[in-house]
């Protein structure tokens, strides 16, 4: 089979490389899966880097999000149990983390269901607990982290604010739903965000960038605000004054939703229950920008690991090489 491989640590683009290689054997509790489609994540380019908090040996498979087939031909969303990930015709995964993929939705959309999504909605329901009626902000709202919160918050009843970095991402925003969109590369965001609540600030901040982004984060949340944290895109970890949450009165969350799968695997498979029957009645719709062969995973994860994309970009090996849909 074909597989991309990294055999060190570096940018994607250049330690990626595409390899004949044999079929992975599953262990035990696991299966083997073919790779219907592999949804790119900002964690496979941390992974690529050797700075992500899994380190797999090498050589290693990246590719933490597919949609596959099991050898008795059911369709299921997976992550894949790393060294062998998804950017390959063939993954393993354990058995009992497998959940079905939701019949209204294709290969690649389902594929782009999990991690996102899951994220989004342990942090915007689990840990912030959103209501219907609250105003939420979230940063990097035209990405693919960013895009599954908008969703979230709008089927929650909330109005929503989406920050993005450009006139194309701010027009991607604006068609996902955004009441609001601020463009961080042209407006000052903090004083459009005061403008847009009268002053009041935002009662949930979802914030998967880190650096400047949380710090504009502090100087808008509300009173009881929750800002959850879920990332660090930007590279820069911040840290936080906690005298400023205490005079402010808001409450700092962070979301792994990773120690969900050992900690409380049920609530895993709840939360999927809950977004399938959203994106059956058209409340969720994880946005496919992109769908790429397999030959091109590489300059896809850098893509992403630069932040030059929107929603999702989804490698699928059935695609042929100079094909895109």
């Amino acid at each position: 089979m074909q597989a991309w491989r990294v055999h060190e640590n570096g940018e994607p683009n250049r330690v990626m490389r595409l390899e004949e290689t044999e079929p992975p054997t599953p262990g035990d509790g696991q299966v083997l899966l073919k790779v219907r489609a592999a949804n790119v994540n900002f964690p496979d380019a941390l992974l690529c880097r050797g700075h992500y908090q899994v380190r797999p040996p090498l050589p290693f498979t990246p590719g933490v999000e597919i949609c596959g087939e099991t050898e008795d031909g059911r369709r299921v969303i997976a992550g894949p149990a790393l060294p062998y990930g998804g950017f390959a015709e063939y993954a393993v995964a354990d058995a009992a983390a497998l959940l079905p993929a939701p019949d209204t939705l294709d290969d690649a959309e389902a594929a782009a269901l999990h991690i996102g999504y899951q994220t989004g909605w342990f942090a915007l329901h689990r840990r912030a607990r959103l209501e219907a009626g609250e105003t939420l902000l979230v940063h990097a709202a035209a990405g693919g982290v960013g895009s599954a919160a908008v969703q979230l918050g709008k089927a929650a009843g909330a109005r929503v604010i989406g920050v993005v970095g450009g006139a194309e991402k701010a027009a991607v925003a604006r068609e996902l739903g955004c009441d609001v969109v601020v463009d961080r590369r042209t407006e000052d965001v903090i004083a459009a965000v005061k403008e847009a609540t009268g002053g009041r600030g935002a009662d949930v901040i979802y914030d998967p960038v880190g650096g400047e982004a949380y710090a504009q984060s502090a100087k808008v949340v509300a009173f009881e605000g929750r800002i959850v944290v879920v990332g660090f895109a930007s590279g820069t970890i911040p840290s936080p004054a906690l005298n400023h949450a205490l005079v402010k009165n808001y409450a700092i969350l962070g979301l792994h939703w990773g120690l969900y799968l050992t900690r409380n695997p049920r609530l895993v498979r709840h939360c999927h229950e809950q977004l399938t029957e959203l994106a059956a009645r058209g409340a969720i719709r994880p946005l496919v920008s992109e769908r790429v062969p397999l030959g091109g995973a590489a300059a896809a994860v850098q893509r992403v690991a630069d932040g030059v994309t929107t929603g999702r970009v989804v490698v699928m090996p059935s695609l042929e090489d100079g094909t895109a849909a």
